[in-house]
């Protein structure tokens, strides 16, 4: 007769063997975790390096433009707007290197307009999220954004990565 010590032993063992697999599971994410980008790192994806992505942030949202390379590559009509965030210039249609900034003060109601038309419609339907900037996940002190939400791309899943 088995004591009640080798018992509990073989059914832990008979569990363990069961739900090995669940268990594991558990520990392995589905999808690659959301990416935080600081304004110098990002500078490094502005097309300059043959291999290397090609990235540019809109919104504090970092997208691989790596596709559009004929665009946004090295010497193309739109590389003044890779490896930055963006916002301002699409906003307004500008390559003006004053506008190469995220900042959206003082931009008229149709330039808002136009950036989220641009942002929704463009971007977000043709580039992949590579991640998000600084600015878009952390609050100026440096303290999590509550608000911050990932935006809706399939590898980027919220309860994957918060």
């Amino acid at each position: 007769m088995a004591t009640a010590t080798t018992r509990l032993g073989a059914f832990l063992m008979v569990l363990y063997t069961c739900f090995a697999d669940d268990i594991n599971l558990i520990h392995k994410p589905d999808s690659a975790p959301v990416r935080l980008f600081t304004e110098e790192e990002l500078k490094r994806y502005d097309g300059s390096e043959d291999g290397q992505p090609i990235y540019m942030a809109i919104k504090g949202v970092v997208f691989d433009v790596t596709k559009g390379k004929g665009f946004y590559g090295k010497g193309a009509a739109y590389n003044a707007l890779v490896g930055r965030d963006s916002t301002r210039a699409v906003a307004k249609m500008s390559l003006d290197p004053a506008d190469l900034t995220p900042d959206t003060e003082g931009l008229t109601a149709d330039q808002l307009n136009s950036l989220e038309k641009v942002f929704e419609g463009t971007y977000k339907t043709k580039y992949p999220i590579a991640g998000y900037t600084a600015a878009r996940i952390l609050n100026p002190d440096g303290s999590p954004n509550k608000h911050f939400q990932p935006e809706s791309q399939p590898q980027l899943r919220t309860k994957d990565e918060f």
